[in-house]
């Protein structure tokens, strides 16, 4: 009965999200929240709530309490065609970057899918709820700091930042690298970091649970022909391909 609950519950803010937006399309003035309370049936809080999510997940909704509220001008969301297929891969993607990857990308998966369910018509929102494959999150204090050093790593990524790595191999050997940061890949059970590792002039992979100390240099480094992000993956193709064979 609790699950039902949760579903039914889930399912109605989905749909108020929906009728927000729908509601604004096409305004050439502001909507009172008062207006939209009373049409759904809920809260002032509730509204303001609502609209602040949806703010916060990216929808260009302008206004304030008391004030109104519009979609910015040149703005409006276009339709989204999804098939039931589609929307369920979403949502169980969704589940598994909250699951296993770091808050910064969690928490934008799981506005994004915000995003993409406000604005989805009635039957596809409620296919998206029944999928029954489930990510679930359980994060001690251990597994807190890991996801911190995720986002950390993938920014160092999406920045060209150099990283001074403190490394134990899985004999327990230590190690000092300084590394190009390239990618980040999750393997089911744990994840790697591909790297230009400049001590050994090649690249490497770096296994984050194993990093002890993880330093930003300051230093950006350049997308060089041969030690850049595509010839990684071409050396990581020919290294796997010539496993299978």
């Amino acid at each position: 009965m609790r699950v039902s609950l949760r579903h039914h519950l889930r399912m109605r803010r989905a749909d108020r999200l929906f009728l927000i937006i729908h509601a604004l399309r096409g305004r050439r003035t502001a909507l009172q929240a008062r207006q939209l309370a009373g049409t759904l049936g809920v809260s002032l809080r509730t509204v303001y709530r609502d609209v602040a999510d949806l703010q916060l997940s990216g929808v260009p909704i302008e206004g304030e309490a008391g004030v109104g509220y519009l979609l910015r001008k040149g703005s409006d969301i276009p339709p989204l065609m999804f098939t039931a297929d589609e929307l369920e891969s979403l949502v169980v993607g969704t589940r598994f970057v909250r699951a296993f990857a770091g808050q910064k990308l969690a928490e934008s998966a799981q506005a994004a899918l915000l995003k993409i369910e406000a604005v989805l018509p009635a039957e596809l929102r409620e296919r998206a709820t029944r999928t029954r494959i489930y990510a679930p999150i359980w994060r001690d204090q251990t597994k807190t700091d890991f996801a911190a050093l995720i986002d950390r790593l993938n920014a160092a990524i999406t920045d060209n930042q150099v990283l001074r790595l403190e490394y134990s191999d899985e004999a327990g050997r230590s190690s000092t690298r300084e590394v190009e940061p390239l990618c980040l890949a999750f393997w089911g059970g744990a994840w790697t970091l591909g790297t230009w590792c400049r001590l050994r002039v090649g690249f490497r992979n770096f296994r984050p649970d194993r990093i002890a100390g993880c330093t930003i240099t300051g230093e950006r480094f350049e997308d060089v022909s041969g030690r850049n992000l595509d010839a990684y993956l071409q050396a990581m193709r020919g290294y796997y391909e010539g496993m299978e064979g």
